[in-house]
């Protein structure tokens, strides 16, 4: 008679014990369906992530590593099929765009090698997580698009560029989940983390793409603020960037008239290349204009000129005829930490031949500093990751400031040029393509005006402060002067309706006639900022991810606002 009392008491035990196993599975974490699922690609996550499939949770810290292992995982096989694939296009077009996806696959393999390094969910470490993937999806963009510029479909390797970046997307979204989780349950979107310390913001939204982390940064403007730099300019630096042409140490010299080490810049270059490792490598580049091509791959370069006009690096390349924008540039520098000072870089192939770029920088944590950019369309190509421009002159006229980086321009005169017949001149295309990246364009206490030659027929062209090159675009001017050049309703579509709700583009007290809002457009991603509370609620999110970039004795707003 006791037998068949052994499976009825057995029931009764699973029945009181399994209310405490539930819940101690789900305070062990969420399914992997459920990840899975708050990704903006959740058919990759749970196909690419299917060993994972039947575990009851998944740790966050878990989560959040495998995602970024598997993105890796693709990128370097999308990188060898790169490579042989590019081998069997022979023509000069073909060969420009695989030649850009190949070097663009490299960053990305690296960027995403260096975010899996990273502690996992370290409180420290998010703004490098997020430049860093935030760049590694910006390259995989970059080759698409110099594939439609030489008209190429690139079938081959696209599949590999889709599964990639979807799979950089969905790593964006789990570790902006997973830092979430890590300060605390209830965070909203609109929250912001100062120092590891969660605040809450108000519930104001400013559309779908809103995210914890945004890169929307300003500066202080306060007269005893305009000479300082970021934390991150190292001490010696700061000197460097301090003293006159003439008392720069430099580690090499560079000179037209052969009084230097070198007569080409390239050439220095590549010689300081062979060994500075971690050293501060300074190359000061004596007047002249010097007319030649330059890319700089090596870290904690720092380049030094005669100054604005004196110091002249110049080229004339353009997209087309074996060229994308991409490698038009004049200069390029994709080594991290590199200082311009002093120096102008110059594209002069002119309006009539488009997209003609005088620098492309993908430097992560780069200075310039008292240089000048000048071209007509495309003239500085903010391409990627983290840079800084303060005390810089700007000439363009279609598009000339762009790109996804994380950028501050401070201090800066922007001159709007004449454009060709029929052009409208736009001043920024800032390329978010998701709303999880920490990029965006922020322009504060600047000055934007007509440069000569458009002054005397500014009335016979329009001129925009931006307009979307990608769905997430982000732009924001700030306590910045705008002269009556500007268009009354301020910003121009890129195509139809595209973008013009899931992009952020904001004004707050900027002044001068071309800052008038009243006419502005009225799409729902433009926002007129004049409560002080909603600027503080910007600026906020900006303490997150910019205090590297400005100065720790200053917030980046003004405290009498």
């Amino acid at each position: 008679m006791v037998q068949p009392l052994l499976p009825l008491l057995t029931l009764l035990i699973c029945y009181i014990l399994l209310p405490s196993l539930a819940i101690s599975n789900a305070d062990a974490g969420p399914s992997m369906q459920w990840w899975c699922s708050q990704t903006p690609y959740p058919n990759s996550c749970t196909h690419f992530m299917g060993h994972l499939a039947h575990a009851n949770h998944v740790e966050e810290s878990h989560i959040h590593h495998v995602s970024i292992k598997v993105a890796l995982d693709h990128a370097v096989q999308a990188r060898a099929r790169a490579i042989r694939l590019g081998l069997m296009y022979l023509d000069k077009n073909e060969q420009a765009a695989w030649s850009n996806c190949i070097e663009l696959y490299e960053a990305t393999v690296h960027q995403l090698n260096l975010t899996l390094k990273l502690q996992p969910l370290h409180p420290n470490s998010h703004f490098d997580e997020f430049s860093w993937l935030g760049a590694a999806l910006t390259n995989l963009d970059t080759c698409r698009t110099s594939f439609a510029e030489v008209n190429v479909s690139g079938s081959g390797i696209e599949p590999l560029l889709t599964h990639v970046s979807e799979l950089i997307s969905n790593s964006l979204a789990i570790t902006r989940l997973a830092r979430r989780n890590l300060h605390g349950p209830g965070i909203s979107p609109n929250d912001s983390i100062r120092s590891g310390r969660v605040s809450r913001l108000s519930n104001r939204k400013f559309g779908p793409w809103a995210d914890p982390y945004p890169f929307l940064p300003v500066g202080h403007q306060e007269d005893s603020y305009n000479r300082r730099l970021p934390d991150w300019v190292l001490p010696k630096d700061r000197k460097l960037l301090e003293v006159s042409e003439r008392e720069v140490k430099a580690d090499l010299v560079v000179a037209k008239d052969g009084t230097g080490d070198f007569s080409s810049i390239s050439k220095a270059v590549d010689e300081a290349s062979k060994g500075s490792g971690n050293k501060r490598f300074v190359i000061y580049v004596k007047k002249g204009v010097y007319k030649e091509y330059v890319n700089v791959g090596m870290r904690n370069l720092m380049l030094v000129g005669d100054g604005i006009g004196k110091t002249v690096i110049t080229g004339s390349r353009s997209a087309g005829g074996g060229s994308t924008t991409y490698n038009s540039a004049t200069f390029a520098v994709t080594g991290e930490r590199f200082i311009a000072r002093g120096i102008t870089f110059r594209n002069t192939a002119g309006p009539a031949k488009h997209q003609a770029v005088a620098l492309r920088s993908s430097s992560d944590l780069s200075v310039f500093y008292q240089c000048s950019f000048q071209g007509y369309q495309d003239t500085l190509y903010a391409h990627s990751l983290r840079q800084f421009y303060r005390e810089c002159k700007i000439y363009g006229t279609v598009d000339f400031i762009f790109g996804n980086a994380a950028v501050v321009f401070q201090n800066c005169n922007i001159y709007v040029r004449r454009p060709m017949s029929q052009q409208k001149n736009t001043i920024t295309a800032q390329g978010r393509t998701d709303p999880n990246q920490n990029t965006g364009i922020s322009i504060q206490n600047c000055r934007v005006t007509a440069a000569k030659d458009l002054r005397p027929v500014r009335s016979s062209f329009q001129t925009f402060l931006g307009r979307p090159l990608k769905e997430y675009s982000r732009t924001v001017y700030m306590e910045t002067y705008m002269d009556d050049l500007i268009s009354p309703a301020g910003w121009l579509e890129w195509s139809g309706d595209f973008a013009l709700e899931t992009l952020f583009y904001g004004e707050f007290r900027n002044t001068g006639p071309g800052s008038n809002t009243s006419k502005r457009v009225k799409w729902g991603g433009y926002h007129i900022i004049t409560d002080p509370s909603t600027a503080l609620e910007f600026t906020a999110r900006i303490l997150i991810a910019g205090e590297m970039w400005l100065p720790s004795s200053g917030l980046p707003f003004k405290l009498d606002l």
